[in-house]
C-alpha cells in the first residue's frame, strides 16, 4: 500500500478561488446546442425550445460563467446571422466542422438560456475573418442600453434590458493553422491590441482575453504568448490557455499525470507573462483564462468528420466522447491542477458542456444523463471556497513516459475562513493499489470530518451509458477516521476523492 502525507494550514495561502473557474463553454458544434441545450418538441421542452431536463444538470453541475460561441466555430461565425425572426436567419456553412448552421440559436436566445441556469455569459468576437468593426457592433448590440440602432434592434428583437457581458475573448486559437484567418503572432498581436483599445471607447470596464497557445505542443508556445503580450499588455486582463488530455498508446501511467503538464504549461504562462511585465516595468499582473481544457479522444475525430464538398450535415454526432472512471479521476485532477493556480488561473472554461466532449448527454427524444466526469466538477464546484491552501504533500514517486518521475498521490486543499469549511480533494494514480493519506488537520483547530465522496470502480474502464445512465455514481468513503489532529483515508487505485472538514 502506499502511503503518503499531507498537511494543510490555513494561513498559507495560494490565492482566493474564483467562481469563473468553474465556467464552461458551448460551441455551436455537433449536437451541443441542436439537441443538446435546444430540441423544440422534446417532452422537457419549455416554451422557447430549451430542455428542461439539462437545464437541471446545468444547474446541479454548477457552472457559473460560459464561453460561447466557440471555439474554431467563431472565427468564421457572422453574430448578426443569429438575431431576429428566425425564419429570416440564414443557413451557412460551418467551415470549422464541416456542417450546416441553421443560426435558429443566437446571441439573444443564448443570453436567455443563460438566464435559466443561473449562468454569466462570456462572449468570443471573430478575429479570424472579421475584426475591429464587426466586435464593435456585437458589443453595442449586448450592452447598449438604447438610443443607437443596434441597442435598438435588440430591444425590436424582443431583449428590453442590454445583455451586459462583462468577460469577452479576442478571437480564438489564432496561432493554429486550422484557424480560419489564422496568421502570424505579430498579426493577431496588433489586431488583437487595436479592438481592444477600440471596445474600451464603448465600455472601459470590460475584462478581455487575449489568445494563448491553442496548446503547450505548438512549435511557437512561449514566443506566441512574448509577442502577443508585448502588444496587449496594457490593453487585455488575461490570456487564455488550452489543453486536452488522452492516453497514448495504452500508456495509462502518463494519462493518470496528465496535471502536471498542466501544472506546468501554467506556470510557463505565467513566466512569459511576468517576464513582459518586468520588460515594462509595469505594476499590473496578467492573469490566466484557461478556457479550454478537457478530456477529448482527439485520435478519434478522424474517423468521423464530413469531409465532402456536398455533405454538411446539420448538428452531426461528433466528438460523443464516452468517459470511464479512469478519465474522471485525471479530469478531476486537472481540477486539482487548476485550484492549485488560484493566484493566477482565475477564469475557465470545461470544454464542453452538452454532448460534445461534455459531462452532460442527452438523446434527441430521450433521457439526459450525468457522465463519470461530472462528478469531480459538481462537488469541486461545490465545495471549494475561500482561499486555495499551500499545502505540503509527501507521496511515493513512480516514473511516467511522458512526465517524467510523479508522486502517486496528488492533492489540494480550500478553505473557507467565513464558514470554516475546508475542502481537500486527492487523487490516487496508482492502477493497482489503494493509497492511505494521513492528513495533518492540527491547524484547523477544532474540527470534524463532514463527508468523503470517492469516485471509483473495480473497472478503472466502466462508463455511463444511455443504457446504463447510473453505472458510476461517487460513493461514501467510509474509511476516512479523525485522531489526534490527524485525519486518515483510504484512497483505491485510479480514483478521486472530496473530503470536507468543518
Amino acid at each position: 500500500m502506499t502511503r503518503a502525507h499531507l498537511t494543510i494550514d490555513p494561513y498559507f495561502t495560494v490565492g482566493t478561488v474564483n467562481r469563473r473557474l468553474f465556467g464552461s463553454f458551448v460551441e455551436h458544434l455537433g449536437r451541443c446546442v441542436y439537441d443538446g441545450i435546444y430540441e423544440p418538441g422534446h417532452p422537457t421542452a419549455d416554451d422557447h425550445g430549451y430542455r428542461e431536463d439539462v437545464i437541471a444538470l446545468v444547474r446541479e453541475l454548477g457552472v457559473t460563467a460560459i464561453r460561447y460561441p466557440g471555439g474554431n466555430f467563431v472565427s468564421g461565425y457572422r453574430w448578426e446571422d443569429g438575431i431576429g425572426p428566425r425564419e429570416q436567419r440564414p443557413r451557412r456553412l460551418d467551415l470549422a466542422w464541416h456542417s450546416t448552421e441553421t443560426n435558429e440559436v443566437g446571441l439573444d436566445e443564448f443570453a436567455a438560456w443563460l438566464r435559466k441556469v443561473g449562468s454569466e455569459l462570456m462572449y468570443a468576437v471573430n478575429l479570424g475573418t472579421r475584426g475591429i468593426h464587426e466586435a464593435l457592433d456585437v458589443l453595442e448590440y449586448a450592452n447598449v442600453p438604447s438610443g443607437t440602432r443596434l441597442s435598438d434592434l435588440r430591444i425590436a428583437n424582443g431583449t428590453p434590458a442590454p445583455h451586459d457581458i462583462r468577460m469577452w475573448c479576442l478571437g480564438n486559437e489564432m496561432d493554429g493553422p486550422w484557424q480560419l484567418g489564422h496568421g502570424a503572432a505579430e498579426e493577431y498581436a496588433s489586431l488583437a491590441a487595436k479592438t481592444a483599445r477600440a471596445m474600451r471607447q464603448v465600455d472601459p470596464g470590460l475584462e478581455l482575453v487575449v489568445c494563448g497557445s491553442a496548446s503547450a505542443q505548438m512549435a511557437t508556445f512561449g514566443s506566441w504568448e512574448r509577442t502577443v503580450l508585448e502588444a496587449t499588455y496594457d490593453e487585455v486582463d488575461y490570456i487564455s490557455c488550452h489543453a486536452y488530455y488522452e492516453p497514448k498508446d495504452g500508456d495509462y501511467a502518463s494519462f493518470l499525470a496528465s496535471a502536471v503538464n498542466m501544472d506546468r504549461f501554467i506556470e510557463s504562462v505565467a513566466a512569459t507573462a511576468d517576464h513582459v511585465k518586468a520588460e515594462r516595468r509595469s505594476s499590473k499582473t496578467m492573469y490566466i483564462s484557461f478556457d479550454e481544457w478537457n478530456v477529448w479522444y482527439q485520435s478519434r475525430y478522424r474517423a468521423e468528420r464530413h469531409t465532402g464538398i456536398g455533405d454538411w450535415p446539420i448538428a452531426p454526432r461528433l466528438l460523443e466522447n464516452t468517459y470511464s472512471v479512469m478519465d474522471a479521476v485525471v479530469f478531476g485532477n486537472l481540477l486539482i491542477s487548476l485550484i492549485r493556480h488560484a493566484d493566477r488561473v482565475t477564469s475557465a472554461s470545461l470544454a464542453q458542456l452538452v454532448n460534445v466532449i461534455a459531462p452532460i448527454m442527452t438523446e434527441p427524444g430521450g433521457p439526459a444523463w450525468r457522465q463519470t466526469t461530472f462528478f469531480p466538477f459538481a462537488l469541486t464546484s461545490r465545495l471549494a471556497r475561500g482561499e486555495a491552501l499551500e499545502v505540503k504533500l509527501d507521496s511515493p514517486a513512480y516514473t511516467s513516459a511522458l512526465h517524467g518521475d510523479v508522486t502517486v498521490v496528488d492533492a489540494v486543499a480550500t478553505h473557507d475562513a467565513g464558514s470554516g469549511a475546508t475542502a481537500v480533494f486527492l487523487v490516487n494514480r496508482d492502477e493497482e493499489s489503494e493509497a492511505e493519506i494521513e492528513i495533518d488537520v492540527r491547524m484547523l483547530g477544532d474540527i470534524r470530518v463532514r463527508d468523503v465522496w470517492t469516485v471509483s470502480d473495480k473497472d478503472p474502464h466502466a462508463a455511463n451509458t444511455l443504457e446504463q445512465p447510473d453505472r458510476v455514481r461517487p460513493a461514501a468513503n467510509p474509511t476516512a477516521a479523525l485522531s489526534d489532529g490527524t485525519v486518515t483515508v483510504s484512497l483505491p487505485p485510479v480514483s478521486w476523492t472530496a473530503l470536507t472538514l468543518g
